[in-house]
């Protein structure tokens, strides 16, 4: 069956203890939830003994996975046998592995497998046996219009009210970082007192947990966010960044839509050349928006370009202020029209 991680969380710990689940997604916070439940149902239900299996490469070796599942329990009736996979991609030995364990599965194991990267491109079938005796639960990001909906029932999951207002606080401070909101979320039951919250207790209640870092900085260009790559931008420079550290990541961001420009101008392929250049189905809608704005490959070099000038102020072998030529340049990705900002 399919579960959300949500509704995974919330099953009873005296339920069914299914024979395998699979928790993955690219919400760090649902998939570390989701599993964590697990364990504690596993828990609830006597079984102590655990094994965790990193499989982070390709020198892995599923068949150790294969005599684990074969092996008599120690200490308990049962045991919970852990695999992460970061790339959620088994191959093919491990497609193999596990599909004959839901094929055939050993009545003193319990498999838990998790994974950070996923898409609809992981699907297969794996999936389908792990579905079939157990329980997937994909944890896909918030999006943004989904984020204060999140906020609101956590909030209310753990008996706090707050109005509209006051849930969007929470939503504007902590910029789409689930863990810092989850954290805000835990203090404001010690803090609230149980009295219900508008805007101005939320405020003075909350910190400003907002993650500014590089990532979420090239996403907001990416996807047109001009305001919140301001705010992002003051933040890393108030935090003590310093524009060369920035610029790396930026530009290979620039770099990989650029190629991309090119291959949508000469009518190729958008979807496989986003999967050439890395850029997997979840991170692929900044970029599509992106293309939207800044069609004309030209326009894309000449923002490498822009980079590359800044690069050399920063260093001091060029006339200018680099945070506000990066500001320029991030805007001018960021909303067509603010391209006139840049050095003609």
């Amino acid at each position: 069956m399919e579960l959300t991680p949500e509704r995974l969380v919330a099953l009873p710990d005296d339920g069914v203890l299914h024979a395998v689940y699979l928790v993955a997604g690219p919400e760090t916070l649902r998939v570390l939830e989701g599993a964590d439940s697990v364990r504690r149902r596993a828990r609830a239900q006597g079984i102590s003994e655990r094994e965790v299996f990193d499989a982070d490469g390709r020198d892995f070796e599923w068949s150790n996975l294969e005599a684990s599942f074969n092996a008599p329990s120690l200490f308990s009736a049962r045991r919970l046998v852990e695999v992460r996979l970061p790339t959620g991609k088994p191959g093919k030995d491990g497609i193999a592995a596990i599909i004959e364990f839901c094929d055939n599965p050993p009545p003193d194991v319990v498999l838990l497998i998790t994974a950070g990267d996923w898409s609809k491109a992981h699907h297969g079938k794996w999936t389908e046996a792990v579905s079939r005796i157990g329980v997937l639960a994909v944890a896909w990001a918030i999006k943004p219009h989904e984020l204060a909906g999140w906020v609101e029932t956590r909030l209310r999951a753990k008996g706090l009210q707050a109005d509209r207002a006051a849930v969007q606080v929470l939503v504007d401070r902590v910029e789409g970082n689930l863990l810092a909101a989850a954290q805000e979320i835990d203090k404001l039951v010690l803090l609230a007192g149980g009295t219900p919250l508008d805007a101005a207790q939320m405020q003075s209640l909350v910190a400003d947990a907002a993650r500014y870092d590089v990532f979420r900085l090239t996403d907001a260009m990416l996807g047109g966010q001009g305001p919140q790559v301001s705010r992002m931008l003051a933040g890393l420079r108030a935090e003590g960044d310093a524009v060369p550290g920035l610029l790396p990541m930026l530009v290979r961001e620039l770099l990989r839509t650029a190629a991309l420009a090119r291959a949508q101008a000469r009518g190729g392929n958008l979807a496989s050349e986003m999967k050439s250049q890395g850029i997997w189905e979840t991170r692929q809608a900044p970029f599509k928006r992106a293309l939207l704005r800044h069609p004309n490959p030209a326009r894309w070099d000449r923002f490498v370009a822009e980079a590359s000038r800044i690069d050399r102020i920063a260093k001091g072998r060029g006339d200018g202020d680099a945070w506000v030529a990066l500001e320029r340049l991030l805007l001018a990705v960021a909303e067509a029209r603010a391209v006139r900002l840049l050095v003609a």
